[in-house]
């Protein structure tokens, strides 16, 4: 064991009721600053997209290049995050993210063209890559079973109230067109949480995996109590013992219907469309009729408000309803929004009609497969492999982000120049949704109450049975 080895992990102070629900929060809460930034990073563009399109006279290509650009880095960084994040630790692959998203901020305030522009975006996007793998991975791997779900939906919270925050930044930096502010703005954030992930411990599973027991063994007593965490340090035990880690274990029988899981609801997050609605809420406003910058901007707050109230509605009902039932809601209800959406356009109902129905898809959407592909992809993977599964599904995910970013405004344009409205582009992505749901019903399961480590012997137990 070396020097370092032996150095105690740097700590959260422990109150009173440590092994209770409030030391577990607390780290989380830390942890999903990341998931802030996440949202931030990526929602910043929304209200500057209007700006940078007249800066630099960007065609419907440029302008899908400079929002899904992020997105390359983003593919990237759930590749490295796989080798960092097993190899130094969770916490400090968590540091890595702050300092490239810092880094980025200051890229994307001062470009003089957009090659450098779409660089720093690049550059930003491997840190939300690593940011959105590694800290849904480490709340889940600190959490009690009990509270799993809800301490990842932190996360979820954390990003949509990034979001939030990005668009009343742009907002109040429209009157003056200051799209330089709106992105170095995200150097605050950034500073604060590479500040703050000073006191997160590491994962008790990684320590496990590292042979640093004692260090687990005081982490497992806060967070899971002192009765529980003899019991759980033996599951992590002869879970890591049983299992090989290596990516062969992925398409072993039973462990690559997990991966499938995973990979396609990744895939399926990014391709029913929503979270690209909420990316160019502003844009989509403006051609609803909304005609001045400021005034499309300002119809997304309200929308994003709105997206807090129901990532906070779902952070409450994940853990009493379960995984399942919000999926198949959530995702029937995006289909009925997005066939809603098109046919606003298709028959010229512009204004606030849009405004409602994008209410309505977005209420669906975050309330269901936003934070649970997040939460069910950091939960059905074994210990030793949960890293590079999830690094798979993220990069699964952010491809799908980069393409639906990239085609978005040319399929609008090209629906517009064919048949008179984007209606559509809408109707695609409620296409989407109703093979979500299918997807759903057929082969997701239903994970709530469970420890990780039964999950994943699950999957052992149902191949034995279905043979696949």
């Amino acid at each position: 064991m070396t020097v370092a080895e032996k150095r105690p992990s740097p700590d959260l102070p422990v109150a009173a009721d440590a092994g209770g629900a409030s030391y577990a929060f607390r780290v989380a809460i830390v942890a999903a600053l990341g998931g802030f930034l996440f949202g931030y990073d990526i929602s910043i563009i929304s209200g500057a997209l209007i700006f940078l399109k007249a800066a630099f006279q960007l065609d419907p290509y440029q302008e899908g290049f400079a929002v899904s650009s992020a997105a390359i880095g983003c593919i990237a960084g759930p590749l490295v995050a796989v080798a960092l994040s097993d190899a130094i630790g969770r916490r400090r692959t968590l540091v890595v993210a702050a300092v490239l998203l810092g880094l980025s901020a200051l890229g994307t305030a001062l470009p003089r063209n957009m090659l450098e522009f779409n660089a720093a975006r690049i550059l930003g996007g491997v840190g939300v890559g690593l940011a959105s793998v590694v800290s849904p991975m480490y709340i889940a791997e600190m959490a009690p079973a009990r509270l799993r779900g809800r301490l990842v939906s932190v996360n979820q919270l954390a990003i949509v109230i990034g979001l939030f925050m990005a668009i009343v930044v742009s907002y109040a930096l429209s009157f003056s067109g200051s799209w330089r502010w709106m992105f170095a703005s995200t150097a605050l954030p950034a500073i604060c949480w590479l500040a703050c992930l000073t006191v997160l411990p590491e994962s008790p599973r990684w320590l496990v995996a590292r042979g640093r027991e004692a260090e687990a063994r005081s982490l497992l007593a806060r967070s899971e109590g002192e009765r529980e965490c003899e019991g759980a340090l033996k599951e992590i035990k002869e879970s890591i013992a049983e299992e090989s880690g290596g990516l062969r274990e992925l398409v072993q029988p039973g462990m690559r219907v997990a991966l499938l899981v995973a990979v396609m609801l990744a895939i399926l997050q990014q391709m029913t469309g929503v979270s690209i609605l909420l990316v160019y809420a502003p844009t989509i406003f403006k051609s609803a009729g909304f005609t001045a910058a400021s005034d499309a901007i300002w119809q997304a707050i309200p929308l994003n408000v709105w997206n807090i109230l129901c990532t906070a509605v779902a952070f409450w009902l994940v853990d009493r309803l379960g995984r399942r039932p919000l999926l198949l809601l959530g995702t029937a209800g995006m289909a009925v929004g997005l066939v809603i959406m098109g046919l606003c356009f298709h028959f010229k109902w512009s204004g606030y009609p849009v405004v409602a129905v994008m209410f309505l898809c977005v209420g669906a959407y975050v309330s269901s497969l936003a934070p649970l592909a997040w939460l069910i992809m950091s939960e059905i993977f074994p210990t030793r492999i949960r890293g590079k599964a999830m690094s798979i599904a993220g990069a699964a995910l952010w491809l799908s982000f980069f393409i639906g970013s990239q085609i978005f405004p040319p399929l609008t344009s090209f629906f517009e120049g064919r048949y008179g409205s984007p209606a559509g582009v809408f109707w695609l992505f409620a296409a989407v949704c109703v093979f979500a749901f299918g997807f759903s019903w057929r082969l997701v399961p239903e994970t709530k109450g469970r420890t990780l480590e039964d999950i994943a012997a699950s999957w052992k137990r149902s191949s034995r049975i279905d043979g696949c």
